[in-house]
């Protein structure tokens, strides 16, 4: 075993434009978050209680699309939706269509070990959570002034708009929109750049684990089901890897992303950055994406197709690295 290596994401698919004190914002609870899943994997905890651990974090904090940041669907709630896999075993749980949960991935983490499902959704998952006695909050704690005045943006122009953390001033000027105008199953969105959140660890113990939490994507149909809960497609573990996703979910949905990575390792013989790289490049079709994952021997990497992805990542021999850009 090479030892232990954790890698966190806050979401691919960054405006270039994104103003300077909003990468530092990110920079530094990624460094956190980065932080905490350090100490606690030099505490020998297990792989996936540190994802968990770094997950909940994330959400607990306003600045990435899930938990308190998740963006608003089209009825002004929030959905969030998350998932949690042990690499050991293959076990897993998810949620979705959550809006008084204040940390998805926990309850994710509760259907894996307390249910004997794989998957919950809307009342179903609510019910659960108050079953099991996590904690619990109003719809308003999720709605930020922020999301309030993009989701009327996306409103008024009628798209769902992927970057809510995109200035209403000057959004006219961003890149994404000015240069290629996308897709969604064929049918045009606005600006690219999701920031879903998810982390993958190995342990020293070689075990390898990974969750993927969000909010979705602002405006978007109530119902909709995107990437990030769907076990193989935003979120994979096995004892060859752990994988974390994000960016266009239907894209990744279709080319079931996550867990491309670890089929080509175990059939193809690949490395993890091979395998991660030709995924990203052979697997999305037209779509965009980024992906962080670990391996059983302590390997850490990343792949993206576009402008940028919210990442970080370390490793027992004392690597740290946090960057946006390529």
């Amino acid at each position: 075993m090479g030892g232990w290596a954790i890698a966190v994401h806050g979401g691919a698919g960054v405006d270039p434009n994104l103003p300077p004190h909003r990468q530092e914002e990110a920079k530094k609870l990624l460094t956190r978050c980065l932080n905490l899943g350090i100490s606690k994997l030099r505490s020998n905890l297990s792989a996936i209680d540190v994802v968990e651990l770094v997950v909940r974090e994330l959400e607990t904090d306003p600045l990435f699309n899930s938990g308190r940041g998740s963006a608003l669907a089209a009825n002004g709630t929030v959905e969030m939706e998350a998932s949690i896999m042990d690499g050991n075993g293959r076990r897993c749980g998810a949620v979705s269509g959550l809006n008084t949960v204040k940390n998805p991935v926990s309850l994710a983490r509760l259907v894996m070990d307390k249910s004997p499902h794989s998957y919950l959704a809307f009342s179903g998952a609510e019910d659960f959570a108050r079953q099991q006695g996590v904690e619990l909050v109003e719809n308003e704690y999720f709605i930020t002034e922020e999301n309030v005045g993009m989701l009327k943006l996306a409103k008024e122009a009628n798209t769902i708009v992927f970057d809510y953390r995109i200035p209403a001033v000057g959004s006219e000027t961003c890149s994404a929109v000015a240069e290629s105008p996308l897709q969604m199953n064929g049918l045009p969105i606005s600006v690219y750049a999701p920031e879903t959140v998810g982390c993958v660890v190995v342990d020293n113990q070689g075990r390898c684990a990974a969750a993927t939490s969000t909010g979705g994507l602002m405006n978007k149909m109530n119902g909709r089901i995107g990437d990030s809960p769907l076990i193989g497609a935003g979120t994979y573990a096995c004892n060859l890897c752990g994988v974390s996703c994000t960016g266009e979910g239907e894209a990744i949905i279709r080319g079931t992303l996550a867990r491309e990575v670890a089929a080509v390792m175990e059939y193809k013989g690949l490395g993890l950055q091979e395998a991660v790289d030709f995924v990203i490049k052979e697997r999305l079709d037209e779509g965009f994406a980024g992906l962080i994952a670990v391996s059983n021997k302590g390997d850490v990497a990343c792949g993206f197709n576009t402008t940028g992805m919210f990442r970080g990542c370390a490793t027992e021999d004392g690597f740290m690295e946090v960057n946006i850009w390529e």
